[in-house]
């Protein structure tokens, strides 16, 4: 019985700190979405209106089609990205002091806003920017490429920018602690580097991909800054689509979004979560 009010007491504070900072503030936006308002007020009530507006809307389906591309697409460069470097870090590295140095260089972009980072793109990549410059004076194109700029690419470009560090880190942190002696076993064996890489590798890192696929989702499903900036306003996304609902004063339409986003949300992580027990694998 003693141990027993002994851990809930040693959980006490972290039970509080979750209720005050996670269950209180959910709870208000899901009781907020079900509030009224009209140009100029909230109205407390309990109506459906909201969710109704939202989720037979056409542009509300078109919006969250287009967010969810642009995590999926985000996602796979990513993972391409952070694996490659992962495993370069972690295997073709033999030093853990250079390891610690290549490993603080990834972070660098990291120590800038990403505002900052993302507005660095806009003077490369635009009509008449470095990148189209320097393909004219090449003469690999005959005019400046248009789409590079404010469009669904810049977007991707700047997500992948952004975020492809969040699946670094995990995928890099569960590689490290791979027995070298299965991978040395698997060679020894006869498999291939193709075959020791999927067989091995790839298994034992599996919840560092977990991991960093969880955080590019959800980030890349919440973001509204990089679409309104990196599309020139002829992207939307679900993030975009909250702000221009507050900044019409339209809160409970906009929590109402907040908590569809979250059922989605959640449902996504659920289903990576079914493909790899991260509890079990850690």
């Amino acid at each position: 019985m003693t141990s027993r009010w002994t851990g809930l007491l040693l959980a006490s504070p972290l039970a509080l700190i979750l209720a005050l900072f996670l269950i209180v503030p959910i709870g208000t936006i899901i009781v907020v979405s079900f509030f009224d308002y009209d140009s100029v007020r909230i109205i407390p009530d309990f109506i459906w209106t909201n969710y109704d507006e939202l989720l037979f809307s056409p542009i509300t389906w078109k919006t969250y089609l287009q967010t969810v591309q642009f995590a999926a697409i985000t996602w796979a460069i990513c993972l391409f990205i952070g694996f490659t470097v992962a495993y370069f870090l972690a295997f073709h590295v033999a030093s853990p002091m250079m390891q610690t140095v290549l490993f603080l260089v990834c972070t660098i972009p990291f120590w800038t806003s990403n505002v900052i980072r993302m507005i660095s793109w806009i003077p490369f990549l635009g009509r008449n920017g470095l990148l189209n410059q320097a393909l004219l004076g090449i003469g690999a194109i005959d005019q400046p490429l248009e789409f590079l700029l404010f469009s669904n690419f810049a977007v991707v470009l700047a997500y992948v920018h952004l975020y492809a560090l969040f699946m670094v880190v995990p995928i890099f942190n569960s590689m490290v602690r791979i027995d070298r002696s299965l991978v040395e076993a698997a060679r020894d064996a006869g498999a291939s580097e193709w075959q020791v890489l999927r067989s091995v590798i790839i298994p034992l890192a599996r919840p560092g991909i977990a991991i960093g696929s969880i955080l590019v989702v959800a980030v890349v499903m919440g973001d509204f800054v990089t679409v309104r900036l990196m599309s020139g306003g002829q992207s939307a996304s679900v993030g975009l689509m909250m702000v221009n609902a507050m900044s019409l004063l339209q809160y409970p339409a906009a929590a109402a979004n907040a908590v569809v986003l979250l059922i989605v949300v959640l449902l996504m992580i659920a289903a990576m979560l079914r493909v790899v027990d991260i509890r079990k694998e850690l």
